[in-house]
């Protein structure tokens, strides 16, 4: 999360600092209109998109490579969603829309970002399975890497993936992410732990 000001003079910050971030929390309210890929279009999560989430996150082969949690009511991902705060800086989540026909089929998430490090942290997973395979992920992929890059100025996105999630491991790469680490037992799934890769994305990585 981005580190407050704390012990400075507001004296001594110049005042076109404060115009700059003010101009970046008004393009994070604009997403809507502004984050296009070629096949997708990615906007703000909204409370209606709860049952949606619900039925991605108790869908077990949505869910077979990512960590699922507890099993929470509908109504209390409704409620989660309706208090979220809005989109910032440190915290950008995102649906996935296809484009010709605005169906929703799976969120993204660029998170913990900090602008001294110009770092943030990548989620995303696709809910809808009839769509999976047909380049969506992978555009999807490339849409959020290049908003970060160009509109948040961040240096580097990173990721974790499952080392036998290959099929999510080939987008990342084919994308331009690298492998950085291994994370060795970290994920349990039916009985078994497995390992993790890190991955990283350098500005300038990007394959288009």
């Amino acid at each position: 999360m981005a580190v407050p000001l704390i012990g400075l003079s507001m004296k001594i910050i110049p005042c076109y600092f404060w115009r700059i971030r003010e101009a970046d929390h008004q393009a994070l309210e604009r997403l809507a209109d502004m984050v296009l890929g070629d096949l997708v279009k990615l906007r703000p999560m909204e409370p209606s998109d709860a049952e949606a989430l619900w039925r991605w996150n108790h869908d077990p082969d949505v869910m077979r490579w990512m960590d699922d949690g507890y099993a929470q009511p509908l109504a209390q991902v409704r409620k989660r969603m309706e208090e979220r705060p809005r989109n910032a800086y440190g915290d950008v989540l995102l649906g996935i829309e296809i484009l010709t026909d605005a169906q929703l089929i799976g969120l993204v998430r660029l998170r913990d970002a900090e602008p001294e490090t110009g770092c943030a942290e990548l989620d995303i997973y696709l809910g809808e399975k009839e769509y999976w395979g047909h380049g969506y992920a992978t555009d999807a992929m490339r849409t959020i890497c290049r908003y970060g890059f160009e509109k948040m100025r961040l240096h580097k996105i990173t990721l974790t993936v499952v080392t036998e999630n290959h099929a999510a491991h080939h987008v990342y790469q084919k994308v331009g992410f690298v492998n950085e680490g291994r994370l060795r037992q970290v994920f349990r799934r039916d009985g078994q732990w497995y390992d993790m890769f890190t991955m990283g994305l350098l500005e300038g990585e990007l394959r288009c």
